[in-house]
């Protein structure tokens, strides 16, 4: 089955080549086929006056090659002022390193001469201001506006910004951490975080089950605490915790139908942490501590498919990983999936189907402008930043082709690969072909003439849909286009059905409406429903791009405001894309980014430069 497998996808690892992960993924300078890191202690201070972290990284190693002598890490802008070593529990001595050439994308190796037998390195070093895997906040950049606020972003390769490691999710590690800030903040990280922590400036943490270096989270600020249930609760700005409370009072629901579908929770607490509106993503999967933007919270719950995803993560990514950042389909085609089962489970059929149908409608939308070769679900990513080429494709491709399988197996065949697939794989860290192997073993060969490996094949590495993709629809969206079509052939918004639209009829309505509209039409919409003024992020984001395309300027007092306060990448990039196309919005755009920028977060900084600068240069 493997040459089979190689034969059809000669650019993927093999299943025998696992352990050359690292070497093979283009984004880690990491040797870790020579040595992998176990465990790591961190030993940190939080300085908000220079905006540093100082102090050290030890690294218990296992060698895998009795005769290697480098250890040879992965940093990015550290300033690294001592390296340690020593053998098991004996005292520490001086070793020799260097630090490689820069590359913009990969940063610094960090070479490591080792003596024979050494088991343990210490690197001491501190972070400088161009780490991209941190965020400074000042106290008026917070909810609060009291104190300041720091929070990390490791995904997918900033982790090495602000701990020097092997950072490839290849590599998983157990880790501990002393972290020291200011006595009026609370340190929180994906570790086992207590609530009743005394708040004293010393939190000591510890990860007993092994992660890859993208779940190394840490965040401080002030932040209290309101409990769900004994294992679940929300960590928030006080001025925001009640609200996060009541929107997200349903995930101690959500996690006992994913168990009942997936198997057991592995992680001991599942937390929530409300970041400031900076906070570049929708969420982040940091084991035992979800990072959760601002802009989900639209106080009726119609945005929580976001906390079902991140919960999700826990079974997919967290759980079972992909080896290297072109398998990350692995993780959020089948996070999607399994986000579509818990919703299913706790809010109904008609809710998942008009989510699923909203992500597939967006992915099509994206793959008209998308390059083909990006359009498979194992894309070739060298020489590219991992940050810069995420799509839709790994996420609802993914999810689709999840669906595909289980509508030709059956969902009680498909629901039990499933869960001995994460038994399999638990807290290890697979490939493509890896998955494939598995999938022919325990899927194609038990149940043979449902699915053929040429079907799989397509679906994998050939750009595109495939023809056989399940159809995916909703009832009530197939209303929600008659209410639109009587719109645009004239029909008064005071005759349009829309009393009991949930939030996801609404954007369907928004998101499928002609490219070019009148600012006659525009206006009677606004005036009927007060799109400028939605507090639901999701709907303005849609409105906004509507407004954009269609140059309806009344828009543009509260998409500056919406620019200035939100910084989730999703949101805020296609505005200024849109912004960016049209000459004579050129200027707006770039009045509004000089002034949001101080507030991004550095990943969405340089994603809107980039866009910026690509455009000047566009005929």
């Amino acid at each position: 089955m493997m040459r089979l497998l190689l034969l059809l996808f000669p650019a993927l690892l093999s299943a025998s080549e696992v352990d050359l992960a690292s070497r093979l993924d283009p984004h880690s300078n990491a040797n870790v086929d020579a040595v992998v890191v176990e465990h790591l202690a961190l030993d940190l201070s939080v300085d908000f006056a220079k905006r540093r972290l100082s102090g050290s990284a030890t690294l218990d190693l296992k060698w895998k090659n009795a005769r290697a002598r480098q250890l040879v890490l992965d940093t990015r802008d550290l300033a690294v002022e001592k390296v340690q070593a020593a053998t098991g529990k004996g005292a520490f001595k001086t070793v020799r390193y260097k630090l490689g050439a820069a590359d913009p994308i990969l940063g610094s190796a960090l070479i490591i001469e080792l003596p024979k037998g050494r088991d343990r390195v210490r690197i001491s070093y501190y972070t400088t201001p161009q780490a991209a895997g941190l965020q400074w906040l000042s106290a008026r950049q917070t909810k609060g506006k009291k104190q300041p606020f720091l929070f990390t972003q490791s995904q997918a390769i900033q982790a090495r910004s602000w701990i020097p490691l092997q950072d490839t999710p290849a590599v998983r590690f157990t880790y501990e951490a002393r972290i020291r800030a200011p006595k009026a903040l609370r340190a929180v990280m994906s570790a086992d975080n207590d609530p009743a922590a005394a708040r004293d400036g010393d939190y000591s943490f510890s990860m007993p089950q092994p992660i890859p270096s993208y779940l190394m989270a840490l965040a401080v600020g002030e932040l209290a605490f309101k409990a769900i249930s004994p294992r679940v609760g929300v960590y928030a700005e006080p001025a925001l915790l009640e609200a996060a409370w009541n929107e997200f009072a349903e995930t101690e629901q959500m996690m006992v139908k994913a168990e009942a579908l997936f198997g057991a929770y592995r992680w001991g607490r599942y937390d929530l942490l409300i970041l400031p509106p900076s906070f570049p993503f929708g969420g982040m999967e940091n084991p035992r501590l979800s990072f959760i933007t601002p802009t989900v919270i639209a106080g009726d719950r119609s945005l929580v498919g976001l906390i079902a995803h991140e919960l999700a993560h826990s079974w997919s990514g967290n759980l079972v990983t992909n080896a290297t950042w072109r398998d990350l389909w692995l993780n959020e085609g089948f996070t999607v999936f399994l986000e579509g089962r818990i919703m299913e489970a706790v809010y109904g059929v008609e809710r998942a189907e008009m989510e699923a149908a909203l992500s597939v409608d967006e992915l099509k939308r994206e793959m008209v402008d998308l390059p083909l070769p990006d359009q498979r679900l194992a894309p070739d990513f060298r020489g590219r930043d991992p940050d810069d080429v995420f799509s839709g494709v790994p996420y609802t491709k993914g999810q689709w082709f999840l669906l595909f399988l289980e509508r030709r197996f059956g969902r009680p065949a498909f629901d039990a690969f499933l869960r001995g697939y994460f038994d399999h794989f638990a807290f290890k860290s697979v490939t493509t072909a890896q998955f494939l192997e598995y999938l022919n073993a325990e899927l194609l060969a038990k149940h043979p003439d449902k699915v053929s490996m040429a079907e799989v094949e397509e679906w994998i590495n050939q750009p595109g849909i495939p023809k056989n993709a399940p159809e995916q629809v909703s009832d009530r969206f197939a209303a929600v286009g008659r209410t639109r079509d009587a719109f645009l052939g004239g029909a008064a918004t005071s005759t349009l059905k829309t009393k009991d639209w949930s939030a996801h009829e609404w954007l369907h309505f928004l998101n499928s409406m002609p490219a070019q509209m009148s600012s006659a039409q525009l206006a009677q919409l606004d005036g009927a429903f007060k799109f400028t003024q939605s507090q639901n992020s999701e709907i303005a984001h849609a409105w906004f791009l509507m407004g954009i395309r269609s140059d309806y300027r009344e828009i543009d007092g509260a998409l500056d405001a919406y620019l200035q306060t939100i910084g989730r990448r999703k949101l805020v990039v296609p505005l200024y894309e849109a912004l960016l196309k049209r000459a004579d919005r050129r200027e707006f755009a770039l009045d509004a980014f000089k002034r949001a920028k101080p507030g991004y977060h550095p990943l969405t900084v340089g994603t809107v430069e980039a866009l910026i600068q690509s455009t000047a240069t566009a005929p």
